[in-house]
């Protein structure tokens, strides 16, 4: 059984109520844009029965099943945020994430005309909103709100890169994601880099 974490209850408890948990996904790729996502829990008494983990601990397909049941939650409200490849080249892909997690809040608060008063997020560092938060190495391990969160800006940044494969099949995106595999690394060498690879970013 799956509930808010010990930190999420210590928070509500000190008087906040609108807690956003906030991940990304897609740093450490070597194409495509950086994803994330915010997920506010309305009913802080949510339990759910079945499996839920970070995202990097589940299936594909666990993922996706997880991913339908939970977009659709009506004690879940959600938004998306993205930055493109080439705005990562220019800032660096940490400035990059902090960007798509302001988008993903706006959308958030815009989809849904809350009021986020408080931040989780994922990660060692802040982002630039005016809203008390709160980092957490491993937060989507730790929080529940950031578990989801990994799961829907993961579900979301896949089917960015398995329709980015259709223009480009030759890398074989909607295997690797973008990232880094021994195979994918090989065709970069072989082809060079298509026009969503990250120059910024060195192969080893």
């Amino acid at each position: 059984m799956k509930a808010l974490s010990r930190i999420e209850k210590k928070i509500i408890k000190s008087g906040f109520h609108k807690i956003a948990g906030l991940d990304e996904v897609g740093r450490g790729s070597l194409a495509g844009p950086v994803v994330a996502a915010a997920v506010l829990i309305k009913d802080h008494q949510i339990k759910f029965s079945f499996e839920i983990k970070d995202s990097k601990k589940m299936s594909e397909k666990k993922r996706e099943e997880v991913y339908k049941t939970i977009t659709k939650d009506s004690r879940i409200e959600w938004g998306i945020g993205k930055v493109s490849e080439k705005v990562i080249d220019k800032i660096n892909i940490l400035e990059a994430s902090k960007i798509a997690m302001n988008k993903a809040l706006d959308n958030l608060i815009k989809k849904n005309g809350i009021k986020i008063d408080y931040l989780l997020i994922d990660g060692n560092f802040r982002i630039d909103k005016d809203v008390e938060q709160r980092s957490i190495i491993k937060g989507d391990e730790k929080t529940l709100s950031c578990m989801l969160a990994s799961i829907i800006a993961k579900v979301h940044r896949d089917d960015i890169m398995k329709r980015l494969s259709n223009n480009y099949p030759e890398y074989y995106f909607s295997r690797n994601k973008g990232y880094g595999t021994l195979t994918h690394r090989k065709l970069i060498k072989r082809k060079g880099l298509s026009k969503i690879h990250r120059r910024s970013f060195k192969l080893k």
